[in-house]
């Protein structure tokens, strides 16, 4: 389960859907708490549900105890590791539909951890779904950068198994559960530490998933994950859902509302606390975003639509090709936000802004980085040779810092410069099947957007309050 996304489904399915009879909420129980324990502190009890607890009041406990039962689960496992065989009987008959929002998001998770999330896990998904007997509609999230860095208009087709973005042969995603368990088995026979396995995790997936063309683990994974229900999904209607950059709601439960920290936010916030001097990226090219609210809209539109249809269908959920973001928003905004609503530092001192410096390419990127970085390490790693190591732990924690940098940069690189257009054909036929009456709930076109207002009225304020 990714706790973000499904917080905000959940929150819209107990405030608008009073039909749903049912809702079975799959959570794995962590070393500290229960899996009920990680439902009431980590989806309950966030401020999302202020407007839920403002609905219902004292009777919200009794909506949640009839409507929503916590599977104690984990979807790495077969039969999504369900113990209570009662509660597995009782699901098997019961459920009619199934949206799997589980993932790792970590450009550079461990290759074991991803593969076993987004891509067995979403075949444990399906295998369950397949048990189902009523069940009339699947629903995977996925991401739609399972295109990898491909440039142009990115069409909403499948992934079919075996195949890559480079034409490199050999894709077998049994062959890549073997390959780690094969890498786990050496390191663990030679007494490896947990950081050395955990290190050698994150390299192989990062070295598999360039292999075959895509940039990173997490797009990697989550695109084999596409690959194996569509082949394994047998006559179950299948929505496969590619949102983009998912940022915080537009309007409800309340405008602002985000958790966890992307990329684009932590830039955004150093810039706010003065510790972000420049910026890497096109200007001119395209930021794809969509607002959470958005999202949770069109699953649940989607599965309306589709359940019943006994077929597979691809929805890019973005906003590129109909409400296009160019990058030289970002500093804009961040500017005219912290001119008027400087940050306070912890000195209760208000932080100036200046003008961000513009790094336009990776060249740009590396004489700037050796102009204001590298020469000044090596100055150091010169004069603690001299001094006989007494600099010895400036200099590793000035290196380990520089590398940091590298590696983000390394990492992120494809996204900054990314110039692919999502086609949302379908997307927008799904929009016109919602009525004008239910539009006002259902909404997800992000035509209706004013980047400007949202990130500087709703996003950045968002994060101050809720993440920062």
């Amino acid at each position: 389960m990714n706790v973000p996304r499904t917080t905000v489904f959940v929150e819209k399915i107990l405030r608008v859907a009073p039909n749903v009879k049912k809702l079975y909420l799959l959570l794995r129980a962590s070393k500290e708490k229960t899996a009920t324990q990680r439902f009431n502190d980590e989806i309950l009890g966030k401020d999302l549900f202020k407007v839920v607890k403002e609905k219902y009041g004292p009777n919200l406990n009794q909506l949640t105890s009839e409507k929503v039962t916590i599977v104690n689960g984990d979807i790495c496992l077969e039969d999504l590791g369900i113990q209570n065989l009662d509660l597995a009987h009782e699901m098997i008959h019961q459920v009619d539909a199934i949206v799997n929002l589980a993932a790792t998001t970590k450009f550079d998770e461990r290759y074991d951890t991803a593969l076993g999330i987004n891509t067995f896990g979403a075949l444990n998904v399906l295998n369950f779904a397949n048990r189902c007997a009523k069940v009339k509609i699947c629903v995977q999230v996925s991401t739609a950068y399972v295109c990898g860095e491909k440039p142009g208009l990115i069409m909403e087709t499948p992934h079919r198994m075996g195949e890559t973005l480079n034409g490199t042969t050999g894709l077998d995603i049994n062959r890549e559960k073997k390959l780690v368990q094969e890498k786990l088995d050496q390191l663990q026979a030679i007494g490896a530490s947990p950081e050395t396995i955990r290190e050698a995790m994150k390299v192989l997936g990062l070295t598999r998933a360039k292999m075959y063309g895509w940039p990173n683990t997490y797009v990697f994974t989550k695109a084999m994950g596409e690959m194996v229900v569509g082949a394994k999904r047998e006559n179950i209607s299948l929505v496969l859902l590619r949102p983009s950059i998912i940022t915080s709601t537009f309007k409800e439960p309340f405008p602002g509302w985000t958790e966890g920290i992307r990329t684009i936010d932590s830039l955004a916030v150093g810039y706010g606390k003065g510790k972000l001097t420049c910026f890497l990226c096109d200007l001119n090219a395209i930021s794809d975003v969509m607002p959470a609210d958005m999202v949770v809209n069109s699953i649940l539109v989607s599965m309306a639509a589709q359940a019943g249809k006994q077929k597979e269908i691809i929805y890019h959920v973005g906003s590129s090709l109909r409400n296009p973001l160019k990058n030289k928003t970002f500093p804009e905004v961040a500017y005219k936000y912290f001119t008027t609503k400087p940050w306070i530092n912890k000195d209760g001192k208000a932080v100036g802004v200046k003008n961000i410096q513009i790094l336009s390419s990776m060249n740009s990127f590396h004489r700037y980085m050796t102009m204001h970085y590298l020469i000044s390490l090596k100055g150091l790693e010169v004069a603690n040779m001299v001094l006989c190591k007494l600099l010895d732990k400036e200099f590793k924690e000035f290196h380990r810092k520089i590398a940091f940098v590298f590696r983000l940069v390394d990492l992120y690189q494809p996204y900054l410069f990314f110039k692919g257009i999502f086609d949302d054909t379908n997307t927008e036929t799904l929009q016109k099947m919602v009525s004008q009456t239910e539009s006002k709930t259902f909404y997800f076109d992000p035509k209706v957007i004013d980047w400007d207002s949202y990130f500087v009225d709703t996003h950045i304020p968002g994060l101050v309050k809720h993440v920062f």
